[in-house]
């Protein structure tokens, strides 16, 4: 009974084999645990900096590639993309992938309050030195996910490089069973952008017998090696929020004829700051001045730039010393912050403070700042994010500043304690809320230049403007960059989508397709002879032969 069972099986194997393989492999491709859509990734990412300033290139000059991911410690020719976490990568492993590897992909802290102060300074130091000239290489930015953690541990696990392996046979044995990762960046070549520096000046006229004038000034915007990511809460939201509150205060005082004081204020915010040289400074004040109706900067006393003042006291730097007697060291006094000195160098690349702008045109001027250095890479980081103990800081600040500009202005000393001192100290408060909301909002998107200065009726300029104008007139100028010979070129994209595929280097590829074959060669013969082979099989069962 049994024997005439395996014959119907037999006849199987002899006609009807193949077309039972193509419904059944199917079914077990499709049973698979292996889910297909999880061998591919999809992630925006941020792309690095690109700017040319006076005609030097800076930054990343490439924007798309197709290569294999490789982790720190694997990477090995220009077909590799090297991924890993920002904070593990050190400045001289930078250097040589920007001079090896065909692209990097770096990502940035889960959180960065979770960050050791070491490796705070390290990523600092970090974006300072990529900064500092070209990158042939395509370089991306992603935000923490647990997706990418699971591709960095897979990437740190899975490949060991050649002359890491005991024996070539390790190596290869490595090569085959590793997983890896395809990694692509389809995005336009980069593009110059239209870039238009935006400043908003208001003015609060003194009494008409003082022709004097003082002007506040800071820059909105904020520098990072990631452009979509620069919020800049210190450098600068913090200067530009001390603004808008010092004219909140000061329009107050300056309502009333009768304690309006001498000298007029004029507020000013622009777009582009140590970053790109402050060009909107040098413009507006080559408008201002180099006009036939120069009625703005007449007699100007001294000009008070505020730039990164929340995250410390406040120190007065100058290019010259100030003389006793002159307004600056009347305010140096009234403020009662150390002073730093330093003078400007017109050969280096960039000027080391906003103030110089000013000092260059031959007019007193001095930055208040909670730093001491203007090397300090706090000034352009994505880790400049916005905090409560900054925010507190920068209260504290915008309050000493409000009453040494005030003892200036009215002639007041600390001795005095009259009804009136009494009234200005009323005046003088500031408004928590107003600067914290300011403070929340310009420290909660991107300021960078790529993206302030190529709008200039909505987004952060046009909120600034509308917020000063509330206080007094305002205007706002927008002049475009000399295309003959530009200080300074912006360029695009500032972003893309990145897709990771899950996939075999190509040695596993080619054992797999030598093991397939073997396997249907030897399906194929099996098939062939088992018909003989049962015969065969038959004969040493029944003792006889078997007759079709």
């Amino acid at each position: 009974m049994w024997l005439d069972q395996a014959d119907g099986f037999a006849e199987i194997f002899k006609g009807y084999l193949p077309y039972y393989l193509l419904v059944v492999f199917p079914i077990f491709i499709i049973m698979s645990p292996a889910n297909p859509v999880a061998a591919s990734h999809e992630f925006s990412v941020y792309r690095m900096q690109q700017y040319d300033l006076h005609t030097v290139p800076h930054g990343c000059r490439s924007a798309s590639f197709n290569l294999e991911g490789r982790s720190l410690t694997s990477w090995s020719m220009s077909r590799h993309c090297v991924v890993a976490r920002i904070q593990d990568i050190t400045i001289d492993q930078f250097v040589e992938i920007r001079n090896k590897a065909g692209a990097l992909l770096l990502v940035l802290p889960k959180n960065d309050t979770m960050l050791t102060d070491e490796q705070k300074e390290h990523i600092k130091l970090l974006e300072m030195a990529m900064m500092q000239q070209e990158i042939s290489a395509p370089v991306y930015f992603a935000e923490w996910t647990p997706d990418f953690e699971d591709i960095i541990k897979d990437l740190q696990h899975s490949f060991i490089t050649d002359d890491k392996s005991g024996t070539a046979l390790e190596a290869m044995f490595n090569t085959v069973s590793s997983n890896g990762y395809q990694i692509v960046v389809s995005a336009p070549n980069p593009q110059k952008i239209d870039s238009k520096p935006v400043t908003i000046h208001g003015k609060l006229v003194g009494r008409s017998s003082t022709p004097q004038t003082i002007v506040i000034a800071a820059h909105y915007d904020s520098s990072s090696i990631i452009p979509e990511l620069s919020n800049g809460a210190d450098s600068n939201a913090s200067g530009a929020v001390a603004v808008l509150e010092l004219a909140r205060i000061f329009s107050r005082l300056y309502s009333s004829v009768a304690v309006r004081g001498g000298p007029s204020l004029v507020f000013v915010l622009m777009s582009t700051g140590h970053s790109l040289n402050y060009f909107a400074t040098k413009k507006w004040l080559e408008e201002q001045l180099d006009s036939s109706d120069a009625s703005l900067l007449q007699d100007i006393s001294f000009a008070m730039c505020l730039d990164s003042i929340s995250s410390g006291p406040l120190t007065m730097h100058v290019s010259k010393p100030p003389k006793a007697g002159t307004p600056a060291q009347s305010m140096k006094s009234r403020l009662g912050v150390p002073l730093v000195h330093k003078k400007i160098n017109l050969a280096d690349e960039l000027l080391a403070w906003h103030h110089e702008r000013f000092s260059i045109r031959r007019m007193t001027a001095f930055t208040l700042s909670s730093l001491q250095s203007h090397k300090d890479p706090s000034r352009s980081t994505v880790l400049d994010t916005p905090s409560e103990s900054s925010l507190k800081t920068l209260i504290a600040n915008v309050q000493v500043t409000a009453r040494a500009l005030a003892s200036h202005i009215y002639n007041l000393t600390d001795e005095e304690n009259t009804e009136d001192s009494e009234l200005f100290d009323d005046a003088l408060t500031v408004d928590e809320s107003s600067i914290r909301h300011w403070y929340k909002y310009l420290s909660s998107q991107s300021r960078a230049p790529q993206i302030i200065t190529t709008t200039t009726n909505g987004g952060v300029s046009g909120a600034l403007e509308r917020a000063l104008s509330r206080y007094m007139e305002v205007s706002l100028g927008a002049p475009g960059v000399d295309r003959r010979e530009p200080e300074y070129a912006l360029y695009a994209p500032t972003r893309a989508l990145l897709y990771v595929y899950s996939v075999k280097p190509a040695v596993f590829d080619l054992i797999l397709t030598l093991a397939i074959i073997a396997y249907l060669t030897l399906v194929y013969f099996v098939i062939q002879f088992f018909p003989k082979f049962y015969e065969e099989y038959a004969k040493v069962i029944t003792g006889k032969v078997k007759i079709n």
